[in-house]
Formats: structure tokens, sequence, C-alpha cells
């Protein structure tokens, strides 16, 4: 039953031939069944949070914020919920979004209270929330009005990238835990003092693009050789089976790929004895740019194209074009492309579309996970 309920709520949300337009209660459906599943996520998060939660998140933010929050979404999900069942004559997502709206009352909602004892293991459901709240707030306005093509958060494999984006969120220990791993044995089996007294010494901004040069320089040169060791590309070609590119399309990585590649990166950034604060600087602008270089956005000021990357720039390096293979591999910098002879930026042109020739990986997290293992 609950099978045949959300393949009605993908139908609807993905059909072109569904009617959207403001007035015929799909919008107000949509809206209400995204503030009931995250009203859901967040009573359910009360219940368990120290298992459930950030423990840093959990020091931030004042419960009763939280509690607020709630009910605020639980109200308007329900109105809006009402408004779909009246004005739209599918109504899966109004009806839908009152049964998780009716769940959530049930199950405590603003009023949830938590009983259960400290955990050493969590799982990131709020940090999963919280991430998708705030890139989205970033990156959906801006690609509705400066978007490229016209295209619909709802478009093709946009649940599959949403999984990759809440699996990343949710593992945020076990990932930070074996990201870190590396740099933790350098530390505790070599000596640095000299050389981190002289780098922590600087003033942070210096520090902050110290970091992103150094960064980027390994980055490079780890991209390039995941796209010519064939085991490697395997891994990679995850990413890059993505056939329609916007801000959610970035998160579409393999797990293998995404531990050997944050490990990479982070070891100077500690060995070096970098301080906390540029550090963080770098980690949130690198996640935000990422998220950038992927999105939907017309944006390409030929003047800056020469100086960091820009969307068509890394537009180019998802293209389907034979003159789009293995360039730009650069994150930040694309005079490292055009040192190494990766860069290629045709004039005001972008390619005609994403993907790998032939669309060799499966569809489906699982199996794009054993797709490098398979012969």
């Amino acid at each position: 039953m609950a099978l045949k309920i959300g393949k009605a709520i993908m139908q609807e949300l993905e059909s072109s031939k569904t009617s959207k337009r403001l007035g015929e209660g799909w919008i107000s459906g949509v809206l209400s069944l995204l503030l009931a599943i995250a009203s859901l996520v967040m009573v359910v998060c009360m219940h368990y949070p120290e298992v459930l939660t950030v423990p840093e998140i959990r020091k931030l933010v004042d419960v009763t914020i939280i509690r607020f929050a709630v009910q605020v979404m639980l109200v308007i999900g329900f109105i809006l919920a009402s408004v779909s069942l009246i004005l739209r004559q599918n109504k899966v997502m109004g009806l839908s979004a009152a049964f998780i709206i009716i769940l959530s009352m049930m199950l405590g909602g603003s009023a949830a209270q938590s009983t259960q004892e400290a955990s050493g293991f969590y799982f990131g459901l709020d940090w999963f929330l919280l991430n998708l709240t705030i890139t989205g707030i970033i990156f959906l306005p801006f690609e509705r009005l400066f978007g490229r093509v016209e295209q619909s958060f709802f478009r093709k494999e946009w649940n599959e990238d949403l999984f990759y984006f809440a699996f990343s969120s949710l593992l945020v220990q076990s990932l930070t835990f074996l990201t870190m791993l590396p740099s933790t044995v350098i530390l505790a089996n070599s000596n640095f003092s000299e050389l981190q007294t002289l780098i922590s010494s600087q003033p942070i901004f210096l520090q902050f693009i110290e970091i992103m040069l150094i960064t980027d320089f390994l980055q490079y040169w780890f991209h390039r050789l995941f796209h010519q060791v064939p085991f490697l590309w395997k891994f990679h070609a995850v990413h890059h089976s993505a056939q329609s590119m916007d801000w959610l399309a970035g998160s579409r990585m393999h797990l293998i790929e995404i531990i050997l590649l944050r490990s990479l990166t982070i070891i100077p950034t500690y060995v070096m004895g970098f301080d906390t604060m540029a550090i963080y600087a770098y980690i949130l602008v690198v996640y935000l740019y990422a998220t950038y270089l992927h999105a939907n956005l017309r944006f390409d000021v030929e003047w800056l194209k020469l100086f960091i990357a820009t969307p068509r720039f890394h537009h180019w390096h998802h293209g389907i074009e034979k003159e789009a293979i293995d360039v730009n591999f650069a994150i930040h910098f694309p005079i490292y492309d055009r040192l190494f002879g990766t860069y290629y930026m045709p004039k005001n042109k972008w390619p005609s579309a994403y993907g790998i020739k032939d669309h060799p990986v499966p569809s489906g997290f699982i199996k794009q996970f054993f797709y490098p293992f398979r012969k």
C-alpha cells in the first residue's frame, strides 16, 4: 500500500502532463508534503536526539526554538494540505501530507520528549534537514531566476541525487572519522612543530588562501587520476552518470571516492598546522562552491573565468561531447588546467548534454555502489 502511494506521489511530482499552475493545488500539495515530512523528522529527532542528531548542533540550537518551528510547520502544513485537497483533483499529496501531520501529532508534535540515554554513535538527521534547507534556500531561487535551462527540481533522477545528499549527511560522524584518520596517524607519528608554528603565525586570510591553493592542487591530480586509471574511473563514473546538472547533482559521489578525496585534501590542512578558523572557512567555501559549480546557472563572466572556476567551466567537465572528456579537473583555480594542458572552454558555448556515452552506469544507489566492483 505504502509503495503504491509512494509511486503515485512520484508520478504527481515528476509527470510533465501534470498541471502545476498557481491556483490548481499542486504547489500547495508539494509545500504541505515537504512541511509534513520535515516536521515528522524533527519530532522523531526530539524523541531520539542522542542517536539521530549531531552533538554540535544540539549545543547551538535552543530546543524551544525547535518546538516552535515544529508547531508552525504542522499548522501551515495542514492548512496547505487542506487547500490542495480542495483545489486539486488528484488528492494523493494533500492526503499524504495530512496523514503525516496527524502521525507527527500522535507522536507528541512540538511537545515530544526524549527518553533516550546517551549514545556514542549518531546519525546526522538534523544535519541533513538543516543542510538541505540552507542549500535549497540559496540555490533554488537562483536556479529559478537565472537557470540556463528550464528545469524543475523534480527533474529526472532527482530522487537518486537527493538520496546521495541524505546518505552523506546522515553518515557525517563516520565520514568525519574516516577522513580524519590518515591525518591523525601522521600527526601521531611525526613532528611538524616548527612548520606548524610558522603556518599558524600567519594572518587567517592568508592561511585560507594557502589552503585553497594547496588543496586544489591536490584535488586536480586526484581528480585526474580517477579519470585515467580504469579501476578508479569506475568509482568516479558514478558522479559523471548524472544526466542533469543542478545544485543537487554534485551530491552523487561513490562512498569510497568521498572518503579518499576528503582524506587526501584534509591532510595538509591539519598536518601543516593551519588555524581552525581558516580550515572551517575553507570547508564552508568548498562545499558551497562545489554546489555552485554543478548548479543550473547561466552565470559566466568572461574575465572571471581566467581566475576562478565557473559553472560553464565545470559543466564542460561533465559534458557528453568527445571534447569534454578528461578536461577541467580543477575545482577552484583553472590555472592548474592551463598549466597541465587540460583546459577547455569554447567561447560562449555550453555542453549539449551531460553524462557518459551510452550511459553504462546503472540507476539506483545500491547498483551504483557495487558498479566499480563488477567486471
